[in-house]
């Protein structure tokens, strides 16, 4: 069981996407686990052949708990099997409920499969009000797109429908009239007490303390603020969108983080990350975006390797990731791997906001809501849109001078928004 964060101390598995014998690459998403921040799609960080699936979807597991057994190319088999003692939480190991468990698979990296059922092997899941055994993810996806679970053919143990299963039907078969209206695939009341699907809030908000408490029990904060002039990037960016269609205009929140990114340049001991005793600066900028959940909570997962995205490029990331954490389908790699959060409160937030450092990272740069002020600019006094930007930083990494380079970097930035 992965770390997926500083605060997680168990997970559940949800749904494994491969078999034994499936050969997987770098980067495939292999499993889907449920965490305090929703489901999360697990990577495979090296390739290799799945030789044993040790965890059962349903089962609740501490972190570090094995959850399957590789074999590297070339490896010659073992038959012999891996232990079966796989330590549980104390906590209910009932599987996660349809709701809880809407996801996919990443689309760029599908693991190949075989379409034969495992002898002997328990399905994931249980069965429906239909008599159909599927996985929880493919119930609440059929459920979704009210499809009748005896219309799709199972590849998984034991002949049951997986989400993927799921998805290849509503590729290639058009929905009817008939299918939509299906009684048994109309989703199920949401129980009351639950956010957003995949989310209990009050465990996320338990997470949040947690992590935050440590936060500043362990990291000595410093704070610095700073006003910038907006006004040369609000209006190129009004020219520039008024040239564009709809799905292609940008937002301000996608300059201020490139901004950030590039001016990281200027004071890269603030892109890493302090784990134990030691500091280990990133060659790359994973760039955490806070979140906020409808509902309530707040996530931030990375846009991975920001440093290499163009503008209209870290727009493109901005969407999907929204999209993909109000779903709950980010990937363990957008959890873990952040090297420095940005927090933006848009159009409607307050003034300013002075954040939490997220650990193992050593800095967060917050800004407020734009404002037009009354600004001296070239000789007069002249309303102009103005945002205040924030840095909490750890001073075992820095100090106040090397973060006041920081902003002072994002202003100028932002002054030559056609340089972004």
């Amino acid at each position: 069981m992965p770390s997926l964060g500083a605060d997680m101390e168990e997970g559940t598995l949800v749904e494994w996407l491969v078999k034994p014998g499936d050969s997987v690459a770098r980067g495939d998403i292999v499993a889907v686990v449920e965490t305090q921040k929703g489901a999360i799609e697990i990577e495979i960080f090296e390739a290799g052949e799945v030789a044993e699936l040790i965890a059962e979807p349903g089962q609740t597991l501490p972190v570090g708990a094995p959850l399957a057994r590789m074999r590297k190319p070339g490896e010659v088999q073992d038959d012999a099997p891996a232990p079966r003692a796989v330590p549980e939480s104390p906590r209910t190991t009932a599987p996660a409920e349809p709701e809880e468990s809407a996801r996919s698979a990443h689309p760029t990296h599908p693991p190949r499969r075989a379409s034969r059922a495992l002898p002997g092997a328990k399905a994931p899941g249980g069965a429906d009000a239909t008599g159909v055994l599927a996985s929880p993810a493919a119930k609440a996806r059929a459920a979704e797109a009210g499809l009748d679970l005896t219309q799709v053919t199972g590849s998984g143990p034991g002949g049951a429908v997986l989400l993927a299963d799921v998805e290849n039907y509503l590729k290639t078969a058009p929905a009817t009239k008939e299918t939509l209206e299906t009684p048994a695939a109309k989703p199920a009341a949401k129980p009351a007490a639950r956010g957003k699907p995949g989310l209990d809030m009050a465990e996320m908000r338990r997470a949040i303390a947690t992590a935050m408490s440590r936060s500043k029990r362990e990291i000595p904060h410093y704070y610095l603020s700073h006003r910038i002039d907006l006004q040369a990037a609000q209006d190129w960016l009004g020219a520039t969108n008024a040239e564009r269609s709809p799905d292609k205009r940008l937002l301000m929140g996608a300059l201020l983080i490139r901004a950030t990114v590039r001016a990281l340049a200027k004071v890269p001991e603030l892109n890493g990350r302090f784990e134990g005793a030691h500091y280990t600066p990133a060659e790359d900028i994973h760039c955490g975006m806070a979140v906020a959940m409808r509902g309530g909570g707040l996530i931030a997962p990375a846009i991975m390797d920001a440093q290499g995205k163009a503008l209209d490029e870290i727009m493109a990331a901005m969407r999907d990731l929204v999209a993909r954490t109000r779903t709950g389908r980010l990937r363990n790699s957008e959890i873990t791997q952040g090297t420095i959060t940005i927090s933006s409160l848009g159009e409607t937030g307050v003034d300013a906001l002075y954040g939490v450092i997220y650990p193992p990272q050593v800095a967060l740069v917050g800004f407020g809501a734009p404002r037009a002020e009354a600004l001296a600019h070239d000789g007069a006094v002249a309303a102009r849109v103005c945002v205040t930007a924030t840095l909490a930083a750890d001073h075992r990494v820095s100090d106040g001078r090397r973060g006041a380079i920081l902003l002072a970097e994002i202003d100028q930035l932002l002054q030559e928004p056609e340089t972004l």
